[in-house]
């Protein structure tokens, strides 16, 4: 939605609730475009963010599945003399 600064002027409340449910909203000035209405992201205090990155961490622990070590990993290729199979 775009609309001049002196209508908006009146709307800032509706305008304000448009910008938080996700309309975008744009103030023109001379019929060019000023500033965009956006709404604030909340900042995540270091709690919130701490508990984030360990549930991350537990579901990748969780899929982790072992499988053979590096100087195993291409047993299969060869044969039982060592040689090319």
């Amino acid at each position: 939605m775009r609309i001049s600064v002196t209508e908006a002027k009146g709307q800032l409340t509706e305008l304000v609730r448009r910008a938080e449910a996700g309309d975008e909203v744009i103030l023109t000035r001379h019929g060019h475009e000023a500033v965009r209405l956006v709404p604030v992201t909340p900042v995540s205090d270091r709690k919130t963010r701490r508990a984030l990155l360990e549930a991350a961490r537990a579901g990748g622990a969780a899929k982790a599945t072992p499988g053979p070590g590096a100087a195993r990993s291409q047993d299969f290729l060869y044969g039982d003399d060592g040689l090319p199979g």
